[in-house]
């Protein structure tokens, strides 16, 4: 940072009086701050570094008090910079200003196979920070396990589950598993199958590993009970709404099995929450139905979900969780983006592999590419489909993937509703109860019938609350116009 640099940073924080993911301030009136660790480690474990700036008096609405002594306080920042692991090099600026003294000092983002960077004398787990907006908070162990394992590299996918016995896996889906790989591998379909199974990490020194327990056995939760999907379809925008009959979910559901049948149980899941319009095609004039959302972008997401979460021990108690809003669809697992690829990066760079074997086995099976066009079809799908760009955030221990439905108001009956609806219209020419509907429908749940197929006709206009003023009422009753209900 140049001394213009700075003196601009200064009449920026006079403007804004205020800290930031990237800014510290310190007053140092006096002397320097003894314990500037939690912000040195915290700022070298974020890519973007940041900037320290010494002759600030915060508590006193930002009041530009200088440092006591420019070459001395020099010195004892290099001095803590030299106690952190790995150590700090830091760019220190000094400009005078008003005949008082200012410091800035520049930290750097290190790599994030060097992280975390903390203070030696606490030690790896207690002296290591991140910053959560304008606060440096201590790393969690898993975090701090996270960068742990990207550094050394290891594999929880190939971990042992001392619970499995070989001969509890499914022998007839691990037959065709070990038969595709030696398709076409000469050296490796002369061998042994205990040694492709070694060699492949389908068990470890002649252990079952999670990988194979997630992909062959019967029931893997069994052994690990969360490994699996949450689903919920919920009646609002957000947790805690409640819907017409007073349900907080429409939709409840705990997906398990297999990694391959967890895949389809959630798309199962999602293609019967989502609302199903039929179209009129402008140009050919045919009709078309159109979901909410592109199936195909929906099962990437939720395959890259099950495949690049985190399956260490630390996270074992975590499911991926997929929620089903009124106006978007969330699909959260635990771990965040694994080495360096960032957000920004997703879909356009080649990313390091969290679980490299159960990618693998997933290939083999043809369940994946593994050629890192997920992102890249989850965006052209959803373009295809006329909605907004995928909404991707990584919050450090999760990873969320958003759709946003489109924003559009319902047309004509015949261009908004699939043949079901109509029925329903036909249906509701006399005034029906909740229970009515949904025993016509062959449903069990009220709250799903009525979310599902009789809010969006009422949203269209089409059909009628016989106690509009009280939605609630366990005396209401739904009536259609169009097919000549009357009260």
């Amino acid at each position: 940072m140049t001394t213009d640099e700075l003196r601009e940073l200064l009449k920026s924080i006079q403007k804004n009086k205020c800290e930031s993911q990237t800014l510290e301030l310190k007053r140092a009136e006096l002397e320097c701050p003894k314990r500037l660790y939690d912000t040195l480690s915290s700022f070298s474990n974020q890519d973007m570094g940041g900037i320290i700036v010494f002759g600030i008096y915060e508590e006193n609405d930002y009041e530009e008090v200088g440092v006591y002594d420019p070459q001395d306080i020099q010195k004892k920042i290099n001095e803590q910079c030299l106690q952190m692991e790995p150590k700090i090099r830091p760019l220190i600026t000094v400009l005078e200003k008003d005949n008082k003294f200012f410091v800035s000092v520049e930290i750097p983002g290190i790599d994030v196979a060097d992280r975390p960077c903390f203070y030696r004398g606490k030690g790896r787990v207690r002296g290591s920070y991140t910053r959560v907006g304008d606060s440096d908070e201590p790393m969690t162990e898993y975090e701090v396990y996270s960068y742990e394992a990207f550094r050394k590299k290891y594999q929880d996918d190939i971990r042992t589950i001392p619970r499995v016995s070989f001969n509890s896996l499914n022998k007839e889906a691990l037959g065709k598993y070990v038969s595709k790989l030696k398709e076409g591998k000469p050296h490796l379909a002369g061998l042994p199958d205990d040694i492709i199974c070694e060699l492949m990490s389908i068990t470890r020194n002649k252990e079952v590993t999670l990988a194979s327990t997630l992909l062959f056995s019967p029931y893997p939760q069994a052994y690990a009970p969360q490994l699996c999907i949450t689903a919920l379809s919920i009646p609002g925008t957000e947790k805690g709404s409640i819907g017409e009959t007073g349900e907080r979910f429409i939709d409840n559901e705990r997906i398990e099995g297999t990694i391959p049948e967890m895949l389809e149980q959630a798309i199962s899941f999602v293609r019967k929450n989502m609302k199903k319009r039929t179209i009129i095609n402008s140009e050919t004039g045919k009709r078309e139905d159109k979901t909410d959302y592109p199936i195909t972008a929906v099962r990437e997401a939720v395959l890259n979900a099950l495949v690049h979460r985190d399956y260490s021990i630390h996270t074992e108690g975590m499911p991926i969780t997929l929620d089903m809003y009124e106006d978007r669809i969330e699909i959260s697992n635990p771990g965040g983006l694994y080495g360096r690829i960032r957000v920004d990066q997703l879909g356009k760079v080649q990313p390091d592999t969290r679980n490299p074997v159960i990618v693998t086995a997933l290939e083999v099976l043809d369940i994946t590419e593994n050629r890192y066009s997920g992102i890249p079809t989850i965006r052209q799908e959803l373009k295809n489909y006329g909605l907004e760009e995928p909404e991707f955030i990584d919050r450090g221990g999760h990873f969320t993937t958003i759709f946003h439905k489109a924003k559009s108001s319902p047309s004509k009956v015949e261009e908004s509703t699939d043949e079901t609806s109509k029925n329903l219209i036909e249906f509701c020419a006399v005034p029906r109860s909740r229970a009515e509907i949904t025993s016509y429908l062959g449903l069990e749940s009220q709250s799903y019938a009525i979310t599902r197929y009789v809010t969006p006709l009422v949203e269209a206009g089409v059909v009628k609350l016989t106690i509009p003023d009280k939605p609630r009422s366990s005396k209401q009753k739904y009536y259609s116009e169009q097919a000549g209900g009357r009260l």
